[in-house]
């Protein structure tokens, strides 16, 4: 079973980063009171900067560093957090969603000519946004910034 996580409000930027690497990070700004409990319970794993938050779960894991770089080490130092890099790029950045194969229709109206006169292949959309993916400069600065991490 892949590990899934819920992140606290201090942690979005490692959410972020996670979702980058294919894994289902759960974020929000704000949680209503019971929201993190419910999360927990169906098998998330709690990622948080208080360490009062941390007692309270099994499995909760304390992220000490303001550092996303450092905090991803963390991960991988507590609980062996690894990657797959073919599941790099995988789901929306800001709806946590997997990607789906864009239709042409799609990628014609929101993808900017110059990326369609490459004749980029690679366009994914998320399901719940709308936002369009494909591999530009963007994404070969995030891939080369996970390999300086050592990922």
């Amino acid at each position: 079973m892949e590990t899934r996580f819920i992140a606290d409000v201090m942690l979005g930027r490692l959410s972020k980063w996670l979702r980058v690497m294919g894994y289902d990070a759960y974020y929000q700004s704000h949680y209503k009171e019971g929201v993190l409990e419910r999360f927990v319970g169906e098998g998330r794993r709690l990622l948080s900067r208080r360490a009062k938050l941390v007692e309270q779960y099994a499995n909760a894991v304390w992220i000490k560093s303001d550092h996303v770089h450092e905090q991803l080490q963390e991960l991988k130092a507590k609980m062996g957090l690894t990657t797959d890099r073919s599941k790099w790029f995988s789901r929306c950045l800001l709806c946590n969603v997997p990607l789906q194969k864009a239709s042409s229709e799609a990628s014609v109206e929101s993808v900017p000519d110059y990326i369609l006169h490459q004749e980029v292949p690679d366009i994914h959309s998320c399901p719940v946004c709308g936002r369009l993916y494909w591999p530009g400069s963007h994404r070969t600065r995030m891939t080369l910034q996970l390999k300086e991490w050592g990922f």
